[in-house]
């Protein structure tokens, strides 16, 4: 078996000597493959012919200079990383440098270690983005009729199952940490039931007194207690030819659980205040978080109905055993939220996606949702960054590499501005005066603009509505 090809790395210096020296460490040292060219219109077709996964150009070229190769490329393909090379810069021109799209800028001479560890990175953050893209249109695809979303090995054996449950009558429970989707997994059961015709009844256990949820589950006739003026109807019946979830049924009391156990066994149901029972055609889901075999040997919870509930047991993977899919859920969080809050064209940064796949997320699923909530809330721009998502105290990871050599403190000055002003740094092209300059030059014409930018119309577009920029403003007349 061959193995798999390096990614591609686009080299661009009108200089010769060192084009030649940069492709040979690239591919010895950093085991790419290197594409050169020697000029910025070149570079472009070659990029055209083999997407790279990054870029290394010099900032100072004839004709056409790094900067506006920058905007040409990413014109071309947006998810490509960027890393500028110079013999003359400063902070000021890294930053521009950022602004304008570049992820990593280093000044000539340069260490031929900060050249690979920024190749390094820019490569992934290339791998992030296009996955990213690919995630997107995977997602719009989608038909979810059991509401998850993820591709992941344990995730569809988990989704086998409920599909291989759902048809029968079979009582169910479902185990798993808080956070994992265990109401959602219920919820599926019933939908691709045959009972879906009738809504499922759910009981929040924990949230009942013990005398006031036996009277909910069972029901009463009128007079069984004080205050009892009226028959009233328990959710077991409520629930005849449904279903209904008894959430978190650790937490139901024992004395309680002897009349559920009756439930499970007789298929009858005896209000308080009757002596006689009825018959219910009801199909049981349970789930829980806690450890019923432990709740079992303190005297907590029955053998007997733990052996009832679990006929079939569906236990919920956390989100660490389904890490694979998380880019795919905060992509369905996202879009999700943009549309709740009005939001249109939200995305994440490469830094972003990475931090989120960094976490651990004790909280599973549920405090994904919150975290993706929480960065559309905050995000004022178009891109979604890390310093959306987190508190500081709160980041997994600390953007960028730390050691003591001059570009090294160079590049990471540049990396802790643009986390800091993450709204205009890393994936905004150009800022409100760059779009406004190009459409008065253009007497408003959006094409002219684009043109004038070296981009095509449709991404000119989006940038000019991010920025809530009216072109017909810049009109003559």
């Amino acid at each position: 078996m061959s193995a798999s090809k390096p990614p591609c790395i686009l080299v661009v210096d009108d200089d010769l000597d060192l084009l030649t020296f940069l492709a040979k460490m690239l591919t010895r040292k950093g085991g790419y493959e290197a594409v050169t060219a020697r000029c910025a219109e070149e570079a472009l077709d070659k990029a055209q012919a083999e997407p790279p996964a990054a870029v290394l150009t010099d900032i100072k070229m004839p004709g056409m200079g790094g900067l506006a190769f920058l905007q040409r490329i990413r014109a071309l393909d947006p998810a490509v990383t960027t890393v500028l090379m110079t013999g003359h810069g400063t902070i000021e021109m890294a930053v521009q440098a950022l602004k304008d799209g570049a992820y990593d800028f280093v000044e000539k001479p340069f260490d031929n270690e900060r050249i690979l560890r920024a190749i390094d990175r820019a490569v992934e953050r290339t791998r992030l983005m296009r996955e990213n893209a690919r995630l997107q249109d995977r997602l719009s695809g989608q038909e979810h009729d059991h509401g998850f979303v993820g591709r992941s090995r344990r995730l569809q054996q988990t989704l086998e199952l409920l599909h291989r449950v759902a048809g029968s009558n079979v009582t169910v429970l479902i185990r798993g940490e808080s956070g994992t989707g265990k109401e959602l997994a219920a919820k599926a059961l019933h939908r691709l039931s045959p009972r879906d015709s009738r809504p499922m009844v759910t009981v929040n256990c924990p949230a009942l007194p013990e005398h006031i949820l036996e009277s909910e589950l069972f029901g009463y006739r009128k007079g069984a207690f004080t205050g009892a003026d009226r028959d009233k109807t328990g959710l077991f019946a409520e629930a005849d030819g449904s279903t209904i979830l008894l959430d978190e049924i650790a937490d139901i009391p024992v004395s309680i659980q002897t009349k559920l156990l009756r439930v499970l066994q007789e298929k009858e149901v005896q209000p308080l205040g009757q002596n006689r029972t009825f018959g219910v055609d009801v199909r049981v889901i349970a789930s829980t978080n806690q450890d019923l075999e432990a709740k079992i040997r303190r005297g907590e919870f029955r053998e007997d109905l733990f052996y009832r509930l679990k006929v079939m047991t569906v236990t919920m993977p956390n989100l660490a055993a389904i890490a694979s899919d998380i880019p795919l859920l905060a992509q369905h969080f996202l879009d999700r939220y943009s549309r709740e809050y009005d939001r249109e064209h939200l995305e994440f940064s490469a830094e972003a996606l990475q931090s989120l796949m960094l976490h651990s997320w004790p909280g599973n699923v549920r405090e994904l949702q919150n975290t993706i909530n929480r960065g559309v809330l905050l995000c004022d721009q178009g891109v979604i960054e890390p310093a959306d998502l987190w508190e500081e105290a709160e980041k997994p990871l600390a953007l960028g590499a730390s050691t003591d050599s001059p570009d090294d403190i160079v590049a990471a000055s540049c990396e802790r501005l643009s986390y800091q002003k993450a709204k205009n740094a890393l994936l905004h092209r150009f800022n409100d005066a760059y779009l406004s300059q190009a459409l008065r030059t253009s007497g408003g014409n959006v094409t002219a603009a684009a043109r004038a930018c070296g981009m095509e119309r449709q991404a000119f577009q989006r940038l000019l509505r991010r920025h809530n920029i009216d072109s017909r403003t810049f009109r003559d007349g």
